[in-house]
């Protein structure tokens, strides 16, 4: 009896012990546990700040709600240039008489919206490299003597990507008309010029802000390379040309017999001025921009892919620009109705698109295919030429193959060749492009926007020219002049 009571005890006491180690074991787990995710949280804080001084560090710095900082930045920097890739300045930081800085832009108007202003303010360039233009890889020794001094020190100096000469004439050559132009190497990205109108003169902004801002209509200040948004006209029928192509793997057994007009589901689209083209194959249709082969295309297509195809072109998709920019809009749906799709697929209805992203799906198609991230900085220097920062070509997107980019190619040629944009062929270099004529708002008493984009020396692009001339009347009369002495200026250099 006894042996069996001392049994009993040795069997519990056992048990507590186990219990007791069990405990323990599962204690130590969750410490362990509990220690693995302050090392996870650690080890993601310190990815954070790392990635945030890479990546995030500039556009904080350079944000308008960060102005404090800013202000900081310039009571002991002065700020550096902003330069042409050839060296001509195109901003910088003097004094007057008393002592004060003030920013001067030496080409006044010509750079006005890429650029910028510094006064009321920051916009453009002045503002997306604000914060690399407010700090100084002066030498060392130089910046502790003038802090000692309490003397400034001299900010970095921002060399772009814009050419100046193409820069002005793409500014003489849009004249009085409001619009914008965009000129880009289509193999890198650089953007060579960018133009938008109405202008303003950054020397004299605060002068003329209550003015500017008095006449809101206008819309002055608004960057319309990047931030206008324009019904694309027949310039999208280059997308609509590539959902074909995707559709039906080739051009060749396409036919149509335009009348001038076509009729789907009670709604009529008529081609401009209701030319008729007679019979027409594929290249011939977007040759000659004839909306009614190309309305009736949009509804022959499956509307589901035409709407794959669309957004896969960074429709209602953010863009890589590192400037203020709207998205490009596009409302079709696989159930739309027949008129919509009509209107979409020579570039009406609910569309809307920037000229900096016609400059980019051109070039994407001069690319073979490929899409080249934007950019308008070269390089970053020290006010005494030490290398800072140098900025290279990267590919953004493949947004066709080199087969579909091709095909595009070969139409585009024929626009210039025999169709709409004639005025180019035949000037000592080869050139691509397609035309638009845009209706809006009330298209029988609104003169419709006038369109370009294309690109030069065909077999191996050197540059890509977009073009809108708001209220202007057809491409092929005055888009395409434009472009031409553009495309001039550039090789009579």
């Amino acid at each position: 009896m006894e042996f069996q009571e001392d049994l009993d005890t040795g069997r519990k006491h056992s048990k507590k012990k186990s219990r007791s180690k069990q405990k323990k074991a599962s204690t130590g787990k969750e410490y362990t546990i509990i220690a693995y995710c302050f090392v996870g949280i650690f080890l993601a804080l310190i990815g954070y700040l790392v990635y945030f001084n890479v990546e995030l560090r500039d556009e904080y710095a350079n944000s308008p709600y960060n102005s404090k900082r800013q202000g900081t930045y310039q009571e002991r920097v002065t700020k550096g240039k902003i330069l042409a890739s050839d060296g001509d300045i195109l901003a910088s930081t003097e004094k007057d008489s008393e002592g004060n800085e003030y920013r001067q832009y030496p080409y006044k108007n010509v750079f006005a919206h890429v650029v910028g202003y510094s006064d009321k303010g920051t916009s453009g360039l002045e503002q997306v490299m604000n914060s690399q233009l407010l700090t100084s890889h002066a030498n060392v020794a130089e910046q502790v003597q003038k802090e000692f001094q309490n003397e400034k020190n001299v900010g970095d100096n921002v060399y772009t990507t814009l050419d100046t000469k193409l820069q002005q004439t793409a500014f003489d050559a849009l004249g009085d008309r409001k619009g914008a132009v965009v000129v880009m190497e289509p193999d890198t990205g650089k953007i060579l010029a960018m133009v938008s109108k109405p202008d303003f003169n950054p020397n004299t902004i605060s002068d003329d802000w209550d003015q500017i801002n008095a006449d809101a209509g206008s819309s002055i200040l608004v960057n319309r390379a990047t931030q206008g948004q324009y019904p694309p006209g027949s310039t999208f029928k280059i997308v609509t040309a590539l959902a074909y192509w995707r559709q039906n793997n080739t051009f060749d057994n396409f036919s149509f017999d335009c009348v001038g007009e076509v009729e789907n589901g009670g709604y009529t689209i008529h081609c401009y001025h209701n030319t008729v083209h007679g019979h027409e194959d594929f290249a011939s249709a977007f040759a000659h921009s004839c909306n009614s082969a190309f309305a009736q295309i949009g509804v022959d297509l499956d509307r589901s892919e035409y709407v794959d195809t669309v957004k896969g072109l960074l429709f209602n998709s953010q863009l890589p620009i590192d400037l203020p920019y709207r998205k490009c809009n596009f409302g079709l749906e696989a159930n739309s109705a027949d008129a919509l799709t009509m209107q979409t697929a020579i570039g009406q209805g609910d569309t809307l698109v920037s000229p900096m992203y016609m400059a980019m799906l051109t070039s994407a198609v001069a690319n073979g295919g490929n899409l080249m991230t934007p950019y308008l900085v070269e390089k970053i220097e020290s006010y005494t030429g030490t290398a800072v920062k140098s900025y290279t070509p990267k590919i953004y997107k493949k947004l066709m193959t080199a087969q579909e980019a091709s095909k595009l190619t070969e139409l585009m040629t024929g626009v210039v060749e025999k169709g709409t944009g004639s005025a180019l062929s035949g000037r000592g270099y080869t050139a691509a492009g397609k035309t638009g004529t845009a209706e809006h708002g009330d298209a029988s008493s609104t003169t419709p926007h006038a369109w370009f984009v294309g690109f030069s020396n065909v077999e191996d692009p050197d540059i890509v020219v977009s073009v809108i001339a708001e209220e202007s009347g057809s491409g092929s009369e005055v888009a395409v002049p434009i472009a031409q002495k553009i495309f001039d200026a550039y090789y009579n250099n």
